[in-house]
């Protein structure tokens, strides 16, 4: 996937409310929730209030597989087709996303759309969270957009197989990134997958360390580049990034696109996958003491 420059993917509160006007503009609520039971779509953060204009998308059901044997899993041509056009979105449209909860279910839908071939597509910096802190307007109404017609052109590049994370284990030109907190990755702490720790060779730069915690905006380039830091994935020639499930991997996968890593793949499958079949290396580490997780 080419680079993209910070300002093309990436609106402030300011920016949106500004063409919030414009005919020609897609912006969608992707907020999800996460609880013991699994995860599901956040419509009530949407009813609650949304930026104006504003629809829905449902990640579970419109930007993911039903019938896939892994939660998350990207939806084939014919569903991201019948759920693109449902929702509104042509091939021209210039889409905004934000999610009023973690900011990985916006980075996922981004990635998804971007899958498709869409390449108008930018998340609204900070979130919901941010939009109201700035008190700006609030709306309730529902938004539906007109159908539209949609053919995706699918870049197969963006995603990783296991059998492409394994044989990057002993690949120096390729950087494997695990996006999750850095407990987990070293073995302390568990989501509940099959094994505890991460993919054999895996840096670490856990994805909510790339946003500034009071705003939750982005982090500048250059704060972004020291995050990245000594884990290789802005110098290697290709970047694997990785989670439980493959959502919190996108957010890496965008800001390392927003630095000008052209090379940059997501495993979908991700521990969720990987941790259950016994063939496949696993490690743990202990915490480095200097680390502030």
């Amino acid at each position: 996937m080419a680079t993209t420059r910070r300002e093309d993917v990436l609106w402030s509160p300011a920016s949106l409310e500004a063409r919030l006007d414009d005919p020609e503009l897609r912006i969608f609520d992707c907020s999800v929730r996460l609880a013991a039971g699994g995860a599901r779509a956040a419509r009530d953060v949407y009813d609650a209030g949304h930026v104006p204009g504003a629809a829905f998308v449902d990640v579970l059901a419109d930007l993911s597989d039903p019938r896939g044997a892994l939660a998350f899993t990207r939806p084939s041509r014919a569903h991201l087709r019948d759920s693109l056009s449902r929702a509104g979105i042509s091939s021209s449209s210039r889409v905004v996303l934000y999610s009023g909860t973690d900011v990985m279910w916006a980075t996922r839908a981004w990635w998804i759309l971007r899958y498709a071939g869409l390449d108008g597509v930018s998340l609204l910096d900070g979130g919901l969270a941010r939009w109201r802190a700035e008190g700006r307007a609030l709306s309730t109404e529902v938004t539906r957009y007109p159908p539209a017609s949609f053919e995706p052109r699918l870049r197969e590049e963006v995603w990783a197989s296991a059998q492409q994370v394994l044989a990057a284990i002993d690949d120096g030109g390729v950087c494997t990134l695990d996006a999750l907190p850095g407990a987990i990755h070293r073995g302390e702490a568990s989501l509940g997958y099959a094994r505890p720790g991460h993919v054999k060779g895996s840096e670490n730069v856990s994805f909510m360390r790339l946003l500034d915690r009071e705003t939750g905006f982005f982090l500048p380039d250059d704060e972004l580049r020291k995050r990245f830091g000594e884990s290789g994935a802005l110098e290697r020639e290709r970047v694997i990034s990785y989670c439980g499930g493959g959502i919190a991997a996108t957010t890496n996968a965008f800001a390392l696109l927003m630095l000008g890593q052209p090379n940059v793949a997501v495993y979908d499958g991700s521990l969720d996958e990987w941790s259950r079949d016994p063939s496949l290396p696993m490690e743990t580490a202990l915490p480095d003491p200097g680390e502030a997780g």
